[in-house]
């Protein structure tokens, strides 16, 4: 960044822990990424909304969740990089709705909710990212979405104001909502549930983890499915018909596990990613008439 001392004395302003030349690659569950010129660890909505106040039109502002569906650049990120400190990662309940911090994971919330014998959150047992990154994207799995469940979602918008959508406002559909595309930071999302029985809870957590764990490459790292769901046919089955199993650009492959995951299989760059996503999507189309669109969000 040019304006890299102006930077850092806006960060210093904000009451946001702050730091410089940051490996993205230790902060995105692919371990890709070059370094972001500094990042910023806001405790609450108003230390994001400061953040947003202060940089927005200084330098180019990314929000970010877990890492679990990003792809950093291997020259890393010239600008800030936004991400839920610890201590946005609270979960409380009132009667049988969680009020999550965007930075706890789905898992955390998960365990919540078992806890409390409240069901309908099992589908994201697993599912390795934030409360607000699945809030934000509609993550899902096994029959269930996150739709299904958020009652709103609140967040600090792009001029810094602090607002919230409720659950018809979100205008979710399959991997989006209102926020695709946009740079709100989500800061607290409520998920609506149901009083269940725990040990009923634990069946249904512990049955699909054991199926992610025997279906999906998890010894390796990577961002999830790479691919979106093409309407009337299966990204991975596509994948698996064209012969493209074991694919390999450098240090990225197709899993030869599941053939919608593309994993680091040691050292990949996010080049080596990039290539092979184009080369699968090309294969495809040429032999299926399908083309499949990334699901992984790209940091370049």
């Amino acid at each position: 960044m040019e304006n890299r001392e102006e930077i850092l004395e806006l960060c210093s302003r904000t009451g946001c822990e702050y730091r410089e030349n940051v490996p993205l690659c230790e902060y995105t569950s692919f371990r890709i990424g070059g370094p972001a010129a500094v990042m910023l660890f806001p405790r609450n909505a108003g230390e994001a909304a400061a953040a947003v106040r202060a940089l927005r039109g200084k330098c180019r502002l990314f929000v970010m969740g877990k890492g679990s569906n990003l792809l950093a650049a291997d020259e890393g990120w010239d600008g800030a990089v936004l991400m839920a400190g610890p201590n946005m990662a609270s979960i409380e309940a009132e009667g049988e709705t969680l009020i999550c911090g965007a930075g706890a994971t789905m898992a955390q919330a998960c365990s919540a909710a078992l806890q409390r014998g409240l069901t309908g959150l099992e589908f994201s047992w697993g599912i390795p990212g934030s409360v607000g990154g699945g809030a934000y994207m509609n993550a899902g799995a096994y029959g269930g979405e996150y739709r299904d469940v958020v009652a709103w979602c609140e967040h600090v918008d792009e001029n810094g104001d602090i607002g919230r959508f409720s659950g018809e406002e979100l205008e979710y559909r399959y991997r989006g909502s209102v926020y695709t595309g946009k740079r709100y930071f989500i800061t607290r999302a409520a998920l609506r549930l149901a009083k269940g029985d725990p040990a009923a809870i634990r069946a249904r957590m512990d049955d699909l983890l054991a199926r992610r764990k025997e279906k999906q490459p998890l010894e390796f790292p990577s961002a999830g499915s790479t691919f979106k769901r093409p309407e009337g046919a299966y990204a991975a089955a596509l994948i698996e018909q064209c012969g493209l199993k074991g694919a390999r650009v450098g240090g990225a492959v197709v899993s030869v596990k599941h053939s919608g995951f593309i994993v680091n299989a040691g050292g990949a760059t996010c080049a080596d990613v990039l290539a092979l996503i184009a080369h699968v999507q090309q294969v495809v189309e040429e032999q299926t008439g399908f083309r499949l669109e990334r699901e992984v969000q790209l940091l370049r």
